[in-house]
């Protein structure tokens, strides 16, 4: 689970202009070095593309091969996500959630007088980048399921271990029981020898 590159952008649906980027953050590290520069303009491309083509109030995302974009446009507001396949979707647009609150509280509506892509960098979406690697930090339901399926894990473990301890307990009793059985046999055996040599 990979998130590539996050983005905010000022999206105007009705016009025909291409959104704005007002920022963003990409980690293109697994890319080749000559194609990282390809790869962030695709990023532009697609992010500007999958945000001009969402709705205000909507959610959508857009599967690209290996890839999933995740659009979030809250009034003009848009948030991206350029994740692996394996990303939950859940977390996916909670992560985006956050970014759009964050960024609200941080800029307010300054955003819609924007004009140009914003070459400001945003330390949060950095921040973002790398935190949210893992989606249970976005998503709080999937930490829970995930801590809820280890302890599971650890439960079945436990049971088994408890089933093999008990087949040996049971080896234990039977073993126990041999010797129960062969001590009653010398208690026997002897009882027989001392009666020869007891003295009247």
């Amino acid at each position: 689970m990979k998130i590539t590159a996050l983005l905010v952008l000022k999206c105007d649906v009705s016009a025909e202009a291409d959104p704005i980027i007002l920022a963003q953050e990409a980690d293109v590290s697994q890319f080749g070095f000559f194609q990282r520069s390809t790869a962030k303009d695709f990023i532009h491309f697609v992010g500007r593309t999958v945000a001009k083509r969402t709705p205000p109030g909507q959610r959508q995302s857009v599967q690209h091969e290996e890839y999933k974009v995740h659009a979030y446009n809250r009034n003009g507001l848009c948030a991206l996500g350029f994740m692996d396949d394996h990303y939950p979707v859940r977390s996916a647009f909670s992560l985006l959630n956050q970014i759009l609150d964050e960024y609200q509280k941080n800029f307010g509506d300054a955003w819609r007088s924007a004009q140009a892509d914003g070459t400001q960098p945003w330390p949060y979406l950095k921040e973002s980048l790398t935190k949210f690697q893992d989606p249970a930090e976005a998503d709080k339901l999937f930490k829970i399921q995930r801590d809820l399926d280890e302890t599971k894990i650890i439960l079945h473990k436990t049971i088994d271990s408890v089933l093999a301890r008990g087949e040996k307990l049971d080896s234990l009793v039977e073993k126990s029981s041999d010797l129960s059985a062969a001590s009653q046999m010398f208690y026997k055996q002897a009882k027989k020898t001392n009666q020869c040599c007891t003295i009247l």
